[in-house]
């Protein structure tokens, strides 16, 4: 069932014109007046609505009926990210969030090959945030994930409130402290919050300076992964280890 997302309010029983992106992939399907499709604004479910009328450009659908569905994993992950260079972090957005992320915040670092700042951070976020949308449309997602606009880590940890009781605060390393068993074997319900470098890692000073915001250094095995491997693996393992499956 072809799905879609539309940034606007929708209530069952109405017609609704449909947003200009949304009509370009109605006419690349080839779909026709009276096909069924499925729409969500992120606010949680989505609408089964009918194709009344199709234009060059333009598309009117009725809203027909509210499904109250989710997709989401029963706890909520962040995943602060060192940025990476060419297509890997759209790569790596994308998987994230398949597999469940609930936020990514991406960061810039010492050893990072990508600097961002200003209109062209601010660019790069609304890409991101446009493949977000495509990925819930893909995966079946109704609530969608927050992308940040990329930040310096000083600056995001400096913003970062005090922990909450329970809360689960990773650093991947390869000088971890801690082995993934040793994780909980039931889902939180407090926050958990992942931070992962950029291709070469994060500088010992900044590994310092993220222990000090709370914390733990975990390892993912005696393989030493890459950036965009190690948050799919980390997400897929707790997915399995916390019932996100």
């Amino acid at each position: 069932m072809p799905r879609f997302f539309v940034a606007s309010p929708l209530v069952a029983g109405e017609l609704m014109s449909l947003p200009d992106d949304v009509v370009r992939h109605v006419h690349v399907l080839r779909l026709q007046s009276d096909d069924t499709v499925h729409l969500f604004n992120g606010s949680g479910g989505e609408y089964r609505a009918r194709l009344v009328e199709i234009g060059k450009r333009t598309a009117i659908v009725q809203l027909d009926e509210f499904i109250d569905r989710e997709a989401e994993p029963p706890y909520r992950i962040t995943l602060a990210q060192g940025v990476a260079g060419g297509d890997k972090m759209d790569w790596l957005i994308e998987k994230a969030v398949e597999l469940g992320v609930s936020s990514v915040v991406p960061l810039t670092a010492e050893r990072g090959v990508v600097r961002l700042s200003g209109e062209r951070a601010a660019r790069r976020q609304g890409h991101w945030q446009a493949l977000v949308r495509a990925a819930c449309e893909q995966c079946g997602r109704n609530r969608v994930p927050d992308v940040a606009v990329p930040q310096d880590l000083d600056k995001w940890l400096g913003n970062l409130p005090p922990a909450e009781n329970g809360e689960l605060r990773l650093l991947l390393s390869p000088r971890a402290q801690l082995g993934f068993a040793s994780l909980p074997t039931s889902a939180p319900t407090a926050p958990v919050t992942i931070a992962i470098g950029p291709e070469a890692g994060f500088s010992p000073a900044e590994e310092a300076a993220i222990v000090d915001a709370g914390f733990a250094t975990l390892g993912l095995g005696p393989r030493v992964l890459r950036t965009e491997t190690a948050g799919i693996a980390v997400l897929g393992a707790l997915a399995a280890r916390w019932g996100g499956w």
